[in-house]
């Protein structure tokens, strides 16, 4: 969606990707990984700034959230530096919070801290959870929903965001400001609160045209559902332990002491008109 964002406002943009995607010709494409240093120098050399959204979120062996997530960062801040550029963008993840909940948010506080010590122009921002056009993660909530279930995790509450509200954000960003320098933001959809795990469900069933039945499942039944998903999806599998760790925290809520000022940003989706649109954008697609 960034790259999507920039293009409408005609900034000219490079974007590291492991398999060049065909199309997208208004993006300056090079091949490679976080662990390729002369990628990610072609990658950052020029730049007027660089913002970090590659990041590994799900992972059949956990030790791969160190090597993408830790390492990754650490490479891509050296080659910034070697490269002179000084303006750094951070995507990190509301699960940093409680890094000791799960191994990816502890791998993204870790990111995190590298970030603060790089002697970069840095900002971080830890999204909550990102939905919309070509989202996954939440694919199955919408796909459960229109037969009527969604089940959730113990009770709680979370905050959302649409994925073109989180692009526009991050372009937002790279004009350092004194606003904006050495801050960590927790932004979302303006709904303060956030959404009760409940309220949420009832309204992606809204979105399908749906009342569903969406009951708080125990800790314990979630980790025999991740132990069914390694079974029928091997390394595909959405559902993991790990993921279990955090989606079981209470509280996922961004805070209001980190919104991102006014000033330079506001989210403009309300979160009710948000997931109705992705849904059908999910028809549109044969994704639903």
């Amino acid at each position: 969606m960034v790259l999507d964002v920039a293009q409408e406002r005609g900034i000219a943009i490079r974007a590291l990707a492991r398999k060049v995607p065909e199309g997208r010709e208004y993006v300056e494409w090079v091949q490679g990984s976080l662990s390729d240093d002369d990628a990610l120098t072609r990658l950052v050399s020029g730049a007027e700034a660089v913002i970090h959204i590659a990041g590994l979120t799900n992972a059949p062996d956990p030790s791969q959230f160190e090597a993408a997530n830790v390492t990754g960062t650490e490479r891509l801040i050296a080659a910034c530096k070697a490269q002179k550029v000084k303006r750094f963008v951070f995507v990190s993840s509301l699960s940093a919070r409680k890094p000791e909940l799960s191994l990816y948010g502890a791998s993204k506080a870790r990111a995190e801290e590298l970030v603060k010590a790089s002697g970069l122009q840095w900002t971080i921002v830890r999204p909550p959870g990102v939905y919309g056009p070509r989202d996954v993660d939440y694919l199955d909530m919408f796909r459960t929903a229109k037969f009527g279930f969604v089940p959730l995790p113990p009770g709680g509450a979370s905050s959302i965001i649409h994925a073109r509200d989180l692009a526009n954000l991050l372009l937002d960003l790279v004009p350092a400001t004194g606003m904006v320098l050495k801050k960590l933001f927790e932004p979302d959809d303006g709904r303060e609160g956030g959404w009760s795990h409940k309220e949420l469900a009832v309204q992606i069933g809204a979105s399908v045209g749906r009342k569903v039945f969406a009951p708080h499942l125990p800790e314990g039944v979630l980790k025999l559902a991740a132990s069914a998903d390694r079974m029928l999806r091997g390394d595909k599998a959405k559902l993991t332990a790990d993921r279990v760790g955090y989606m079981c925290h209470p509280n996922w809520v961004s805070r209001s002491d980190r919104a991102v000022p006014q000033g330079v940003w506001q989210p403009e989706i309300d979160g009710a008109e948000g997931l109705k649109a992705t849904a059908e954008w999910y028809r549109r697609e044969g994704w639903l």
